[in-house]
């Protein structure tokens, strides 16, 4: 399966990561070729990739915000689960990762990847079926982030037995959970659990987490979007473990 990813950012990591294969480089006649996209025609070069100039129309039809850059790539590298694990043991880390149950719009999985990438996560888990997977749209969204994350597709609750097997602590975001996240342990092995945008998370995948939170709120409005809460919820744990890994005695 072949497809087109657009944007700056997004072409340039897939570039520098090389997880996919490339097939051509569509650039926008009369874009100024320097900053990112120099960075990209230079990586093109050295891959000696086919780079094409193309009628800025024609990367209109390929997809919105596309600054004039487009790459032909074969579909996403999805990783086992297992992987995931492994990843925190060659960094030397606790696992940190995250669960999305049935999150459906691109544009709010792409931020939540993105912030996972930023916040350290060793990968995320998401349902195979009836929830969105890791499509140019949530690549874009995630500014490229998808391309140095270790993404599985698994049965959540099967994936929070696997956890918590493996000594790791499943906490699950909700808005009617009667602890805050502040109470829960968030510098050990961690799982945290985002539910999707409407509903939350399903009944069977909050029965089988160790521990639901909720983040206080102050103000008038009852919760936040799916992407903000679980992007606040996984700073929150990366700041709890840099704590705990700074106070350490040397």
């Amino acid at each position: 399966m072949r497809e087109w990813i657009t944007g700056r950012n997004p072409v340039f990591e897939i570039l520098q990561t090389r997880r996919r294969q490339i097939f051509r480089l569509l650039v926008a006649n009369g874009t100024e070729e320097k900053g990112k996209l120099a960075e990209i025609l230079s990586h093109s070069n050295r891959r000696r990739l086919p780079v094409q100039r193309v009628p800025r129309q024609q990367l209109d039809a390929l997809g919105e915000g596309h600054q004039g850059v487009a790459l032909e790539v074969s579909g996403y590298p999805y990783a086992d689960y297992s992987d995931i694990l492994k990843r925190a043991t060659q960094r030397q880390e606790m696992p940190l990762i995250l669960l999305l149950d049935m999150l459906q719009n691109p544009q709010n999985l792409g931020t939540l990847l993105r912030t996972a990438e930023a916040a350290g996560v060793h990968g995320v888990i998401i349902p195979p079926r009836r929830a969105a997977g890791i499509t140019p749209a949530v690549v874009h969204a995630s500014a490229g982030a998808t391309e140095h994350l270790l993404v599985a597709q698994m049965n959540l609750a099967q994936a929070i037995d696997w956890l918590q097997k493996a000594g790791v602590w499943v906490v699950g975001l909700s808005g009617e959970a009667p602890h805050t996240i502040q109470q829960a342990p968030l510098d050990r092995p961690l799982a945290l659990v985002v539910g999707n945008e409407g509903e939350g998370m399903r009944a069977l995948v909050a029965k089988k987490c160790d521990m639901l939170v909720n983040l206080p709120m102050r103000g008038q409005i009852e919760s936040l979007n799916a992407a903000v809460a679980g992007s606040i919820a996984l700073y929150l744990a990366m700041m709890a473990r840099q704590q705990t890994k700074k106070d350490k005695p040397a």
